[in-house]
């Protein structure tokens, strides 16, 4: 097709010079000093075209071959410079491929050709990122000497390149994630600390820098780290829900005194203290501590809303009120007791009731309390063989010994 239109082009061509030219009777004079030459029109036309033509193919063969030593040495670098990129996809396919001492080989061979090309020399990006890739190798290896040199490489060369910046986040990440396999969480979190902020917000640094946390035993720095995960959806819902109340579980239990107990929940975000789990965990704490009326203090949010929690939050609510019983108001019976009302079918609410009358010291309503439940198989484990304890005690204050052993003989039998 291109051939037909060239050579449809070429008549359109000839009939416009044979139509234009062929009646063209003038005549072009040219003097110089004392002589005269004259020439047709048409013959001076055909010159000038032949001549211009010469004169540009003269100035593009002179521009050839004056180029030609740059042009050759061009050549020659692009020829070094695929050498050096298929080295390095080589050395690519050798790393997933799980042959990591050919890709270290490869990787040799990329960086030796580039570094002997002076010009190629100069791509920081390159060169960093085939460094990157060796450190990686020489990791899997177990060379740690080799990584830790490689990654000095690239760190030297990324840092002084702006257009290698991507190459010197991936290696603090890479290095990061080294240490932490080390079990080296000091080192993991310094190099986290020497990302740039949006960096650091990646989802890749929060998981590292959780793990770090939580491998620092630092259990509140690991609850704000993985909120600001769950916040970019780092994990399914239900798994967010799952490790922010492990994490502010394990952040409570390793309080030592009320004070630092406080402290703690004071700490601890506004989401998770509305969590009746992790109050009931913090209300258990404090209580074990000393200080019970603290922990009632935390329960008494989830009491205001107790039909909108769900039957598991109640039963925590309640096991948790339980071991805060002492130093009791009168002001909590007859909220238990609407909240008997509220969940008859709930034998823990007549639970969290039995120990509060008992607290009060209202033997009688106590025990009638506690004996209707005690056998309920709706109840905890835990739960009813506190009922059997606290039944024993009753019975021990009444002097009733033979009922005393029974209580004692049925609670040991559900430990």
């Amino acid at each position: 097709m291109r051939t037909v239109i060239w050579l449809v082009l070429l008549f359109v061509a000839a009939v416009v010079a044979a139509l234009t030219l062929g009646s063209n009777d003038g005549l072009v004079s040219m003097y110089w000093k004392g002589w005269r030459l004259d020439v047709s029109l048409n013959l001076f036309l055909l010159t000038l075209v032949a001549g211009c033509f010469a004169l540009v193919t003269l100035i593009q063969t002179v521009s050839s071959l004056v180029s030609l030593p740059r042009r050759a040495r061009e050549w020659r670098m692009a020829r070094r410079e695929r050498s050096a990129q298929l080295a390095l996809r080589e050395a690519l396919g050798e790393f997933f491929g799980a042959r990591y001492g050919r890709a270290q080989k490869a990787v040799q061979r990329a960086l030796n050709i580039q570094s002997q090309t002076p010009d190629l020399a100069q791509d920081a990006g390159f060169m960093s990122l085939a460094h990157l890739l060796a450190a990686q190798s020489a990791h899997r290896l177990q060379d740690k000497r080799q990584r830790d040199e490689q990654l000095r490489l690239a760190l030297e060369l990324a840092h002084g390149s702006i257009q290698a910046r991507a190459q010197e986040e991936g290696a603090r990440l890479m290095a990061a994630e080294w240490a932490l396999e080390d079990r080296d969480a000091g080192r993991a979190l310094a190099m986290l600390r020497e990302l740039s902020p949006g960096v650091a917000r990646r989802t890749q640094a929060l998981r590292l820098k959780l793990q770090a946390a939580r491998l620092s035993n630092l259990p509140l720095e690991a609850l704000r780290t993985a909120r600001l995960l769950a916040k970019h959806q780092g994990f399914s819902k239900l798994a967010a829900q799952g490790l922010l109340r492990s994490l502010a579980f394990e952040a409570l239990d390793a309080a030592r005194d009320v004070d630092q107990l406080r402290g703690i929940w004071l700490q601890l975000d506004g989401a998770d203290r509305r969590d009746v789990f992790v109050a009931a965990r913090a209300a258990t704490c404090v209580a074990n501590l000393g200080a019970p009326e603290d922990g009632r203090g935390w329960l008494r949010p989830s009491w205001d809303v107790l039909s909108e929690l769900s039957a598991d939050e109640r039963t925590a609510l309640c096991e948790a009120f339980v071991v805060c019983v002492s130093g009791l108001g009168p002001e909590w019976l007859q909220r238990l007791e609407h909240a008997v009302q509220s969940f008859p079918r709930e034998p823990i609410m007549a639970y969290a009731l039995g120990h509060a009358l008992a607290e009060r010291q209202l033997w009688g309503k106590a025990r009638l309390t506690l004996e209707r439940i005690c056998d309920d198989l709706k109840l905890p484990a835990r739960a009813r063989r506190r009922c059997w304890i606290t039944l024993a005690e009753l019975a021990s204050r009444d002097e009733d010994m033979e009922r005393r052993a029974r209580c004692f003989e049925a609670a040991a039998l559900l430990a």
